[in-house]
């Protein structure tokens, strides 16, 4: 699926949750046709020592949180309401729509993000794809405000916990302050070949 490269954001590892086999995360967005959301995430570190769950079938499925996730949550400024989205390294998702802060739940008209991996010894990417048919309710060309985060498991069992920005306290990625990436789907406009052909 053609993609057009728009923005690169990196991840902040929160200091109550310090890894020490994690180095790097950041996210890499593009605009699709559809006016969907296409999102990378790279992580740098030592792959073999985190728990990454097995390839399963792409299913829908609660709770992926508790183990290695990445998620993205998609909002518009002045308004409470917002969209999150679960991406599991197994293929498996979840989508869920809040009319406010964690008041809400399954986002029915959600769609299977493609979820895909790669990894290396080094080096590991997931990619999904946020349809535009999964931002009901959301302008069609208005300007978005987004929250990356991560959950990362160790083999160990130790629990890292990544955003563009965590407020104080415990992790909290519902946080509406860490929403701070700004997006605006029609102002994407370079073309990445290399990153296209993943898709």
């Amino acid at each position: 699926m053609m993609s057009l490269v728009a923005q690169q954001a990196e991840l902040a590892c929160h200091p109550e949750t310090p890894s020490q086999s994690v180095n790097t995360i950041r996210a890499r967005l593009s605009q699709v046709p559809d006016g969907g959301i296409a999102i990378t995430y790279c992580l740098e570190g030592q792959i073999s020592r985190l728990c990454l769950p097995v390839k399963s079938a792409p299913n829908r499925v609660d709770g992926l949180w508790r183990h290695t996730c990445f998620e993205a949550f998609v909002a518009v400024r002045a308004a409470p309401a917002y969209h999150e989205f679960n991406f599991a390294p197994s293929g498996q998702w979840a989508a869920y729509a809040f009319q406010r802060y964690r008041h809400g739940g399954p986002l029915a008209q959600a769609s299977d993000p493609q979820i895909k991996v790669r990894a290396s010894a080094n080096r590991f990417e997931l990619d999904a794809l946020i349809g535009r048919e999964s931002l009901p309710g959301l302008p069609v060309n208005g300007r978005f405000l987004l929250g990356l985060s991560a959950v990362i498991e160790e083999n160990d069992g130790a629990v890292s916990y990544w955003a563009l920005k965590h407020s104080l306290g415990p992790p909290d990625f519902h946080d509406a302050s860490a929403f701070i990436l700004e997006w605006e789907p029609h102002v994407a406009a370079v073309l990445d070949p290399a990153y296209t052909d993943k898709r």
